[in-house]
This record gives C-alpha cells, sequence and structure tokens, in this order.
C-alpha cells in the first residue's frame, strides 16, 4: 500500500501569547492509500489538533509532514484543495441550495468558486452523488434533509473534489446508529474501491474495531499507537483503553465491548 502521508518526529500543540502548549510531541507514522484509518482517544488528548494539523489548518511545532510525495507547507492552499479534502463535524449552514449544488462546490479547486461548471464537471458531480447513494436526492434543499443524508451529501462532496486523501471529524457524531453504521460502510467502500486514503477521528470505538484497516490510538500524554484493530489488541492497548475507569472490558476474540455489572 502507497503510503501518502508520512509523520516524522511532528509535535503538535499551539502557540499563544502565554508560550507553546504541545499536546503530543515525538510522532511517526504514515497512513495508506486504499486503507480507512480511525483515530480513537478520549476527550481532550488532541485527536483534533492532530486532525487539524494533518489536513494544514494549523502548523506542526516541530518535525515534517508529507502529503503525497511533498512537504505539507510546499504546497498552495489551492493545491492542498486537489490533495485533500475535507469534511468536518459542523453541519453545513446553507439556505436555498439543492444537494446537487452543495455537491458541486467540491469543484472549486478546479473551476473557482464561481466558476461555470463544464460537462466534465457535471458528470464529476453525478458520479460522486451516485457512489454514495443519493440521486434520488439530488434536487433536495438540503436543510430538508435527515443527518445521515446531508452527511453523505457532504462525503460526495469530497468525492466530487477528486482528491487522492479524505479526512472527516467526527463523521458519525450526530447520526443514529444505523447511520453510523451506513456511513463508517460506506467510507471503508470508497477506500477500498477508489483507493482513497480515509482518515478519520471517531469516538465509536466497536465500530471502528469492525470497520477500520488501521488504528491510530492517542493517549493521554500524546502517545500514539498504530497498527491493525488485531495488533492493537495482541498489544493490550485496546484493553487499556477500554478497561482504564473499571466499567467496561474488551472481548479480545470478538472485539465486543462488555459493559461490567451488564446483562451477560
Amino acid at each position: 500500500m502507497t503510503e501518502t502521508i508520512i509523520l516524522h518526529d511532528v509535535s503538535i500543540g499551539y502557540r499563544t501569547h502565554r508560550g507553546v502548549r504541545t499536546v503530543a510531541a515525538g510522532i511517526s507514522a504514515a497512513i495508506r492509500a486504499g486503507e480507512l484509518t480511525c483515530l480513537l482517544g478520549r476527550n481532550g488528548v488532541g485527536k483534533s489538533t492532530l486532525l487539524r494539523t494533518l489536513a494544514a489548518f494549523q502548523p506542526p511545532l516541530a518535525g515534517t509532514i508529507s502529503v503525497c510525495g511533498q512537504p505539507l507547507t510546499a504546497y498552495t492552499p489551492r493545491q492542498l484543495a486537489r490533495q485533500i479534502g475535507i469534511v468536518l463535524t459542523e453541519r453545513p449552514d446553507v439556505w436555498q441550495m439543492t444537494v446537487h449544488d452543495l455537491v458541486a462546490m467540491g469543484r472549486a479547486p478546479y473551476t473557482g468558486f464561481w466558476g461555470q461548471l463544464t460537462d466534465d464537471d457535471e458528470r464529476t458531480v453525478s458520479d460522486a452523488v451516485s457512489l454514495v447513494g443519493i440521486s434520488d436526492l439530488a434536487h433536495r434543499q438540503v436543510t430538508t434533509l435527515s443527518d445521515g443524508e446531508r452527511q453523505k451529501v457532504m462525503i460526495a462532496k469530497a468525492l466530487a473534489q477528486q482528491t487522492p486523501i479524505i479526512m472527516l471529524d467526527e463523521p458519525t457524531a450526530f447520526l443514529d446508529y444505523p447511520s453510523k453504521v451506513d456511513t463508517l460502510l460506506l467510507l471503508q467502500r470508497i477506500s477500498r474501491e477508489q483507493q482513497k486514503t480515509v482518515f478519520l477521528s471517531t469516538h465509536d470505538l466497536e465500530l471502528a474495531l469492525q470497520v477500520a484497516d488501521r488504528l491510530w490510538l492517542l493517549e493521554a500524554g500524546g502517545l500514539l499507537h498504530t497498527g491493525t484493530p488485531a495488533e492493537l489488541s495482541a498489544q493490550g492497548v485496546l484493553s487499556r483503553f477500554v478497561e482504564q475507569d473499571g466499567n467496561a472490558r474488551l472481548d479480545t476474540e470478538t472485539m465486543d465491548i462488555k459493559v461490567n455489572g451488564g446483562r451477560r
């Protein structure tokens, strides 16, 4: 598998008027094409900071990040928009816009924000809408959609952007359970069939254990563990993460999480 994102001795955090706040340091890892990689960790450990740094929303404090063979810092914003598609947690605040029009905004790195769509652009938009299974919604107003439908629209917009990498911040945060499953399976299918690098942060640990090709588990103090779910389970990393409060345990054979004191 091709390594599309490579981190070497990266430190992440913030520079403020009070000084530097380091969230995690010494991160060396890679993300591969054709795989779904899920970033896990408790609230406050720095998952969003790490994702924002990889997406170039904020610079690393130290170290180097390369994207598709070039330093992240070498890209202009327009060039980077042709490499990385971003789907954020926030619901899109759009009015009087159809699904087709929102997905078509993914073509902006090629046409400009007010650019006219060519026939090729329209085909790309149609293909993206079809791939995520929302062709019947194309002429609906975005404001009339359910959370699950809206999330698919944002994924289609990222696909229309035709980037080799898609990053998502908590894509299942507002979804009911069936929609969570549907969304993660869709992203798994996109990574494999389109050979995309799909990297997302999530709190849905049980689903991530079942659908992710690889996990990034960020612990308090900035220690990052990477590997397949089976590898991190064998190393005891997943059990330590699940069982740290004593309220649950991980069945390492089935990869199910059991609540202590719950029904057996």
